[in-house]
């Protein structure tokens, strides 16, 4: 407790002063920790993030789960197959053993090719994110910066890409590569499919991240601290990496944070075409093609496969959102 200075006269106090409690200490945030705490209050957001998290630890931990469940993704319970090739029991033969049931047919376990169908998702969604993600920021920063002829260039390019209609271009392109590398009677290795499907991706995928952060580098290459850079006699990289690159996190990982979802849609997609990952690997589209001809008499092996997708890509959407509102919470207003 101390007692209020006020002077009333030299050398003197004012004998009204009342004590007054220590205040306090101010303790200043940085925008990331103010992130942090919005993010943290976002119920939603929370909620899917670990539902997230636990989707991505399963599917990293395939191998330990396919351990721990003591079954394959690959193993056949023929014995456990109908005459009319539906699992035996109730609800596409779920018991304690088969936790999701069997698939029709060829009687694998659901259950463990879902998480590998997991696997098989994240790594590819992922890799492509983390590509186009890539090719964006360097491209718009670019563009962004220099602009003249280069910025009219690489605008030209994404103009075009995005008019290309990606089905299309994905059913044309994705048997034409595979010709190319293969014969028609030659096993197609997987990390194969995988590579060009990622590729696939990065032609198309790196026109949104590269659009934004080219806007973002226009509003930002006149501020004061873009003119003392180049007033110290900064090289150009110097500029774009070290004092531009910085400012650009936020709209960059609320991109890569939805990028994620789209490619996993996008692979099972492709893959329930039959132009992606095809059977035997395990993969969310293949499962889904499959069960639809046996949807009438095993509904089950399509709800499970299908709700599996559908939480995985809500998950990652809610927490995208919920990512962008910290970061950005004028952009919810």
């Amino acid at each position: 407790m101390s007692l209020s200075q006020i002077e009333t006269e030299p050398g003197g106090l004012d004998p009204t002063a009342v004590p007054v409690a220590p205040g306090p200490a101010m303790v200043g945030r940085s925008p990331g920790r103010l992130a942090w705490e919005r993010l943290r209050k976002n119920r939603t957001a929370v909620v899917s993030g670990w539902v997230m998290l636990f989707f991505v630890l399963l599917g990293v931990a395939a191998p330990l789960v396919e351990l721990l469940y003591g079954i394959g993704p690959y193993e056949q319970f023929q014995d456990k197959i109908a005459n009319n090739s539906l699992p035996l029991g109730y609800l596409g033969g779920v018991s304690g053993e088969h936790w999701f049931g069997l698939e029709p047919r060829l009687g694998r376990d659901v259950f463990i090719r879902l998480v590998y169908g997991l696997r098989t998702s994240l790594l590819i969604a992922t890799s492509a994110a983390l590509l186009t993600t890539a090719m964006g920021i360097v491209l718009g920063i670019v563009a962004g910066y220099l602009g003249g002829w280069i910025d009219a260039v690489i605008s030209w390019v994404i103009d075009f890409a995005l008019a290309l209609p990606f089905l299309i271009f994905a059913l044309a392109v994705m048997p034409t590569v595979t010709a190319r590398f293969y014969g028609p009677r030659d096993d197609i290795d997987v990390p194969f499919r995988i590579a060009v499907m990622i590729l696939l991706f990065a032609m198309f995928g790196w026109t949104g991240t590269a659009r934004l952060v080219r806007g973002q580098v226009v509003s930002l290459r006149e501020r004061e601290f873009v003119e003392a850079a180049r007033a110290s006699g900064a090289g150009l990289w110097h500029i774009l990496f070290r004092q531009l690159l910085p400012n650009l996190w936020a709209p960059i990982l609320i991109t890569f944070s939805l990028a994620v979802p789209g490619y996993i849609t996008g692979e099972a997609a492709l893959s329930f075409l039959g132009i992606g990952i095809v059977d035997p690997t395990p993969d969310f589209g293949v499962m889904i093609s499959k069960s639809l001809e046996f949807i009438d008499g095993d509904p089950m092996y399509l709800i499970f496969s299908g709700t599996v997708i559908f939480l995985l890509v809500l998950a990652f959407n809610l927490f995208g959102d919920g990512l962008r509102d910290a970061l950005d919470p004028k952009s919810s207003r």
